[in-house]
């Protein structure tokens, strides 16, 4: 890995968990067993790579080398969202999964009820979190619009944004032990883990032009929807390459399950080689839409090259 790299995930990281630790109830907070199942989850891992994309996002946009106020409340709020959606994923009426991040699943350890409460307060901690950021009434507006249109079902909106989160899971959900086709695969993918990767490059970039009189907003936000749904989608492909090519140890989480349950999955429509390839190529692709930025894209581009390069 780059040492580049490496510095931009351990200093985002400890500015996310930072925030994290600030912005979540302690342990000893009443009633405790929910606090615990959400810190439970929360601190169990991850790489904070949704946070970590928002704040380089706003690093960019905002012109001034240095991550905007109120970036790393935003990336804990995503990262809130994100740990939501593993806990209910995990659920035994989902994908009944034991392992997460190396650690034994909320359920298993607090029970499906308090899990799924822990998932619902995450969510709701999150967007309160995200109404309170220390920006214009008209910038949490359009955040609190994106992610709300990235982590749903694709409804209230005219724009051609692909279902959220929750729809790419239902469509995930009926499709399974069906035989994959391509489409089926993309539109997934795109929904269900690159709506989430793409909110959290776009909403950085909504929060970091909210410091600098910009004159090309829609552009700029244009240029950050298709990097994010490029390297979200690569993310992705690289995710099901390696539930087929790591052990359980090495992702932290139940190794080849996608395929024990025939799950749609890039792999299992293009192989392993091809699917290697069309990650990469979506790099590319992602590079180019972020050219006008020059090196201020830079750290992007780094964490975009680690997406596909990673090993778990």
């Amino acid at each position: 890995m780059n040492p580049s790299v490496q510095d931009l995930l351990r200093a985002g990281a400890e500015l996310t968990d930072a925030a994290l630790e600030r912005l979540l109830p302690s342990p000893n907070t009443l009633p405790h067993s929910i606090h615990r199942a959400m810190r439970h989850s929360v601190f169990a891992g991850g790489k904070r790579l949704r946070p970590i994309l928002a704040m380089e996002a706003a690093r960019m946009t905002s012109q001034t080398g240095e991550i905007p106020d109120g970036s790393a409340d935003l990336g804990a709020a995503l990262e809130m969202i994100h740990t939501y959606s593993l806990i209910h994923d995990d659920l035994p009426a989902l994908d009944n999964d034991d392992l997460r991040r190396g650690q034994p699943t909320c359920h298993v350890v607090f029970g499906e009820a308090i899990a799924i409460l822990a998932g619902d307060a995450l969510q709701t901690l999150a967007f309160q979190t995200l109404a309170q950021l220390p920006t214009p009434p008209a910038t949490t507006v359009s955040v609190l619009r994106e992610v709300s249109l990235a982590i749903g079902t694709g409804v209230g909106t005219n724009s051609p944004l692909p279902p959220g989160m929750i729809g790419g899971q239902v469509v995930d959900i009926e499709s399974e032990g069906k035989q994959p086709t391509a489409e089926l695969v993309e539109s997934i993918h795109r929904a269900k883990t690159g709506a989430l990767i793409t909110t959290s490059i776009v909403s950085g970039g909504i929060l970091g032009l909210a410091h600098i009189d910009h004159d090309f907003h829609a552009d700029t936000i244009g240029r950050l929807r298709t990097f994010g749904e490029k390297a979200g989608l690569a993310f992705q492909i690289v995710d099901d390459v390696l539930d087929m090519t790591q052990s359980s140890e090495e992702l932290g989480k139940t190794a080849g399950k996608d395929t024990a349950s025939i799950k749609a999955t890039w792999p299992a429509v293009f192989g392993i080689e091809q699917s290697i390839k069309d990650a990469e190529e979506l790099i590319a692709d992602a590079f180019a839409a972020l050219e006008p930025f020059g090196q201020a894209a830079n750290p992007l581009k780094a964490l975009a090259s680690y997406l596909v390069e990673r090993k778990h």
